[in-house]
């Protein structure tokens, strides 16, 4: 029996190059960054709206 049978091999993946990779990740980090920027400002929006509500509830 072949003692390296079960061993797994170390062979590059034919993959994405790593240039192209990179770019990805910049382009979903941009991505990630306006979500969360219009994320915050509808919260900001809610919460305002919020404070309003409970203003006008409370005179």
């Amino acid at each position: 029996m072949d003692p390296g049978a079960g061993a797994r091999k170390e062979r590059p993946k034919p993959r994405e190059p790593a240039a192209r990779l990179e770019k990805l990740k910049q382009r979903q980090r941009a991505e990630i960054y306006a979500l969360n920027r219009v994320m915050t400002e509808l919260e900001q929006q809610q919460f305002d709206s919020f404070c309003k509500q409970m203003q006008g509830s409370g005179e």
